[in-house]
């Protein structure tokens, strides 16, 4: 199989290394300014190191995109009237998913009547640790002809739906309880030193780290509603706490908020339902609505 590049980072460079090993032939990568070391590896491999797309794309099965989220859109738009009938673009980059979307559909109408395939791949994890083998989310009507590609690098490789965004979007809701955690655990774990209890506070978070996550994560929000005014109380004196022991809060304010939010829409119109379905709907009609 005959491949291209566009971008000539961390992720371009790593996924360039390893489809070479598993014998595909690089036509070119695409890069206003790629480092000594790309262009060397890249002209090892028989290679052309190109700045803008152009008709050096029109041999390539498979294009890998590994650019910014940003410039994702227009770099497919450029690259698309060079396309073969079709070819497989993979779109690596941390694009949003409704762009995602406007160009599988792009791709779908082709350019001068040759039909492509936009496959959306989200990175779930860090490049710079995992490398190739760092896991992946695809998404696109070739997902599981990019996930088969994919496979033989050693990593996790989950097609998880047809639409093009539907990786994005399942990978901006990882985030959403990710990086929510990774900033909780920046407040919890530096309050806990200051204090002098980081070590005892392991042991008493055990019973969370024995708790299957989908059964944590849904007995959190089916509980939320009926202990939401008590455990407001509660978040608020975990931040008396660290405002104690000289530290300001910062994620847990807007902890508390929602907390409140909850509890006064409990207040107003009580939620009479007992199941996780029935908690996530109330909460999203009463609470996290989006009204001006």
């Amino acid at each position: 199989m005959k491949f291209a590049i566009l971008g000539g980072g961390m992720v371009g460079a790593c996924y360039m290394q390893a489809l070479l090993e598993q014998g595909h032939s690089l036509l070119g990568l695409c890069d206003l300014q790629p480092n000594a070391a790309v262009v060397q590896a890249v002209h090892a491999a028989g290679g052309q190191v190109h700045t803008v797309p152009g008709a050096w794309l029109a041999g390539a099965d498979v294009v890998l995109s590994a650019v910014f989220g940003t410039v994702a859109r227009s770099l497919f738009e450029a690259s698309l009237p060079h396309l073969k009938e079709g070819a497989v673009y993979v779109d690596m980059t941390t694009a949003d998913p409704q762009e995602m979307r406007a160009c599988g559909e792009l791709a779908r109408r082709g350019a001068q009547g040759r039909a492509v395939h936009f496959v959306d791949v989200a990175i779930t994890g860090a490049v710079n640790l995992g490398g190739k083998k760092t896991p992946l989310l695809v998404a696109g009507g070739k997902a599981g002809f990019v996930q088969e590609l994919f496979l033989p690098f050693g990593g996790s490789v989950r097609a998880v739906g047809e639409q093009p965004g539907d990786a994005a979007a399942l990978k901006l809701l990882r985030s959403i309880y990710t990086k929510g955690m990774e900033a909780l655990a920046v407040e919890c774990l530096v309050t806990a030193e200051r204090m002098g209890l980081r070590e005892p506070l392991y042991a008493v978070l055990q019973d969370i780290d024995e708790t299957p996550l989908r059964t944590l994560m849904e007995s959190m929000v089916r509980t939320h509603i009926p202990h939401s005014a008590r455990r407001q109380s509660e978040v608020a004196e975990a931040q008396q706490q660290m405002v104690r022991n000289g530290l300001a809060p910062v994620v847990s304010p807007a902890v508390e908020a929602l907390f409140a939010a909850t509890a006064q829409a409990q207040a107003a119109q009580p939620f009479t339902g007992t199941t996780t379905d029935e908690a996530i709907a109330w909460l999203g009609t009463r609470v996290l609505a989006n009204r001006p």
